[in-house]
């Protein structure tokens, strides 16, 4: 019963963050916490002005971050520049780069904790086994991610990625056995709408990758599925994200490796021309900074506005992404396509509407049951029944 109400909880949360809390980066990854200065949560003590200035700075951080991570990722995944063809040895370097700075900030929390708040690290194989399970849906969801970025423009890598907010409402009822109001499930039809009006104004332009389709289908399944493992594996870590972040991506290093090999990507990342240009590892390595930061920024997003906002603002930076790319790319876009983008974004945004009103519906409820409870006269003990 513990564990169903512990897997209860997080649907109920990836349900109300929706799939554009999930979508709005590259590598699909999700909140993990924040590091930072110790004490550094003096919000209250702000001015207006300068919650304003703040409010402003992070987010137009998470727009920069966000953003230049699914560009990047582009390019390395399958750009004509580069033709580099081993989107899991890019996925395999951006892990280990996480890795690493789990380690670095580890180090600088024990020589300056009062610059960096970060946990003490240390390797416990025990937990790498707990953890497990988590880090194999892990691997599916940002390898299916970045297979659906390089197979897919970026300006449809919206739509292609669309359906994490059905999965949500599909595991809800398959696993936990619960119902969907009408309002979500109209939002949800709305989704699948505009994701299948998208497949099918990208086969008339004649760009349409079916395999592109597949993965961004199979990276919504695996999002729903990670909210799922993470709340379930939390307590091995002692419910610390940054502990789970570094655990999950070290899991993540060594099943990459088989994977390599099977793939045949070693002998094509040993065969690259440009494998020894400082470009190309550059790139690589912003690549893997970014996917870093985007657990950071999405996080500090939420705490100094509020998960609606975030929503809000990852649905608008959706938009915003996808006419930066159809402009960047030269593309011509059908009105139907436009009106495609369109539906996926309004019924995201109005599912979150309707599953927060419907959170806060029950929780007055609930918060009006205790205080009647606590209001009735209390039967003395002598009372004769």
């Amino acid at each position: 019963m513990k564990r169903q109400q512990m897997v209860n909880g997080i649907v109920k949360e990836t349900a109300e963050k929706s799939s554009m809390a999930s979508s709005s980066n590259g590598g699909a990854r999700s909140s993990r916490g924040l590091p930072g200065p110790a004490g550094a949560s003096q919000e209250g003590s702000l001015s207006l002005s300068q919650k304003f200035i703040q409010i402003t700075l992070v987010v137009t951080a998470y727009w920069t971050v966000s953003i230049s991570m699914v560009f990047i990722n582009k390019y390395l995944l399958s750009s004509p520049d580069l033709k580099l063809d081993a989107p899991l040895f890019v996925t395999f370097y951006q892990c280990s780069v996480t890795v690493l700075l789990c380690l670095l900030l580890s180090v600088l929390s024990r020589v300056a904790p009062s610059l960096v708040s970060f946990p003490i690290l240390r390797f416990d194989y025990k937990i790498t086994r707990e953890v497990l399970p988590l880090s194999v849906v892990f691997v599916g969801m940002i390898t299916f991610n970045n297979l659906c970025l390089k197979n897919v423009g970026v300006a449809f890598y919206t739509v292609g990625r669309s359906l994490t907010t059905v999965f949500n409402v599909i595991l809800s009822y398959t696993i936990l056995k619960q119902t969907t109001s009408i309002k979500a499930i109209v939002c949800c039809t709305i989704i699948i709408s505009g994701f299948i009006l998208g497949v099918d104004q990208e086969g008339n332009s004649g760009v349409l990758s079916y395999m592109g389709v597949i993965y961004g289908i199979l990276a919504s399944l695996c999002v729903s599925l990670n909210a799922i493992f993470t709340k379930k594996v939390l307590p091995s870590v002692d419910n610390n994200l940054w502990k789970l972040m570094f655990y999950n991506n070290v899991n993540a290093v060594v099943l990459f490796l088989p994977l390599l090999l099977i793939n045949g990507e070693i002998i094509v990342i040993r065969d690259f021309d440009k494998l020894y240009t400082f470009h190309f590892w550059m790139m690589m390595t912003v690549s893997g900074v970014f996917g870093f930061m985007i657990g950071f920024i999405t996080g500090l997003q939420i705490k100094v506005t509020s998960p609606l906002t975030h929503n809000i603002s990852g649905t608008a930076k959706a938009c915003a992404q996808t006419i930066m790319a159809v402009m960047y790319f030269r593309e011509y876009k059908t009105s139907l396509w436009w009106l495609s983008n369109a539906l996926v974004l309004g019924g995201s945004g109005g599912y979150t509407h309707v599953r927060r009103t419907e959170m806060q519906r029950q929780h007055d409820e609930n918060v009006k049951a205790r205080a009647a409870e606590d209001a009735k006269p209390l039967r003395s003990p002598n009372s004769v029944v």
